[in-house]
């Protein structure tokens, strides 16, 4: 029975020993997979990348202006740039200033009489020159007075003629010593009497012929006549403030206008010399010259609260162009730098440097030269070193080059270049021959 025993119990230990050790051999395998799957991951997405990040470089390379691995340009490339000559010539000195344009002589016309105005014999806004009649006022009343100082005159010519015949005749009495030298001197006197009285009555005349002359309105100056104030058969008194009529005197005319108190001893200077000095007056915008004339006088003071200084310069306006009160941009020439290398005032270019400008050799490689800028304006620039007549300078382009970039030149007028046959209004318009600029931004207000 024991022997039974023994045969038929199972041993449970032992099967619990041999079963984790299948368990234990699968989660390695499994572990391993999962492993060997990873790093395939990670080496396919290394590849990948690396390949994408040389074929960014390379793109990048072959772009215009684009740089290399190493941040070094594409010289392969030839950039187009718009470039012009460098002229031989003087650079004028401007001083700019804002001004108002005002009539040479304004002048309002007054009725010099009281009276009715009877007649108006001039047109709105029309020339005159100076003795036209402008209006008639009733002479009749004064034609009156003068007719009555004319009668006293006469009467007293005639009593003044009786007054001389009896002195005569108490002369000779007198010298019969018919009657006394008191009864002589008398006589005498009376005579004076009456040539006074004569020559009241001719000054009455004189006065009554002024006044019935006052009936007739004439033009004081030549010039233009503004608004009628007053119409045909109204009465019209000396003392009216209104006046009949206002007339502008514009050829020439007068423009008023300021500069910076810092500007006046060179301006002084050159007045003392003996120079007239030349005055440009440009429209509003100053972008189109209007008319041209001289300085005239400068005013004995200058202005505390703006720190300028006034001046007036005269204008012949012989084709009416200017206007009392227009708005204009001044002008003044005061001196000219002469012998200087002008080019384009887009051409000049700053940084660390200094000034610069590129200028392009016989090979069409850009090379930066530093030049020295003695004056410049809204067109061009004058140059006393760094560039020679005849050297090609870069006047548009510039931000694409490098120093020793190969360039593709062309002749023209840069974009943003100011034109002189539109003034000082930068034209956005591209260079003859220019190469389209697929980034360039449209202008302010223009049509997208």
């Amino acid at each position: 029975m024991a022997h039974l025993k023994s045969m038929d119990l199972p041993e449970p230990v032992a099967e619990e020993r041999t079963a984790p050790p299948r368990a234990k051999s699968r989660w390695w395998v499994w572990l391993l997979v999962l492993g060997v799957l990873a790093v395939g991951i990670w080496y396919y997405r290394s590849g990948h990348s690396k390949t994408r990040a040389e074929n960014s470089g390379a793109n990048a390379a072959g772009a215009p202006g684009g740089h290399g691995q190493n941040g070094a340009p594409g010289f392969n490339l030839i950039v187009p740039v718009v470039v012009a000559t460098a002229q031989h010539g003087d650079v004028p000195i401007y001083f700019s200033g804002l001004g108002t344009v005002t009539a040479y002589n304004t002048v309002t016309v007054h009725s010099r009489v009281d009276g009715q105005l009877i007649s108006v014999a001039f047109k709105e806004g029309q020339f005159v020159h100076q003795g036209d009649v402008l209006a008639q006022i009733d002479p009749r009343p004064f034609q009156v007075v003068l007719e009555q100082a004319e009668g006293a005159l006469a009467k007293d010519q005639a009593q003044r003629k009786d007054a001389e015949t009896n002195f005569e005749r108490f002369k000779l009495l007198f010298n019969e010593g018919v009657i006394p030298k008191q009864q002589l001197d008398t006589q005498q006197a009376q005579v004076g009497q009456f040539d006074g009285a004569i020559k009241t009555d001719q000054a009455m005349i004189d006065s009554a012929k002024l006044q019935l002359s006052f009936t007739h309105i004439t033009a004081p100056i030549s010039g233009r006549i503004g608004l009628r104030l007053v119409d045909a058969g109204n009465m019209v008194h000396a003392t009216d403030p209104g006046g009949l009529l206002v007339i502008t005197q514009l050829q020439p005319i007068s423009v008023v206008f300021s500069l910076p108190q810092d500007q006046l001893p060179q301006v002084v200077a050159k007045l003392r010399s003996g120079g007239q000095l030349p005055v440009a007056a440009f429209d509003r915008d100053d972008i189109a010259k209007i008319a041209t004339g001289t300085l005239a006088s400068i005013d004995n003071q200058i202005d505390t609260t703006t720190g300028t200084y006034k001046l007036k310069a005269t204008f012949s306006n012989d084709n009416n162009i200017l206007f009392p009160n227009q708005f204009v941009n001044v002008h003044l020439l005061v001196d000219t730098k002469r012998n200087l290398t002008v080019v384009p005032v887009t051409a000049i270019q700053r940084g660390p440097q200094g000034t610069y400008v590129y200028a392009v050799d016989k090979n069409n490689v850009a090379k930066i030269r530093i030049v020295t800028v003695t004056q410049s304006t809204n067109e061009n620039a004058g140059l006393s070193s760094g560039v020679n007549p005849g050297d090609t300078v870069v006047i548009d382009g510039q931000d694409k080059l490098q120093d020793g970039s190969q360039v593709n030149p062309n002749f023209g007028t840069p974009r943003h270049a100011v034109n002189p046959a539109t003034g000082n209004n930068p034209s956005t318009t591209p260079a003859p021959n220019a190469p389209p600029n697929p980034t360039a931004q449209p202008a302010r207000g223009a049509s997208r």
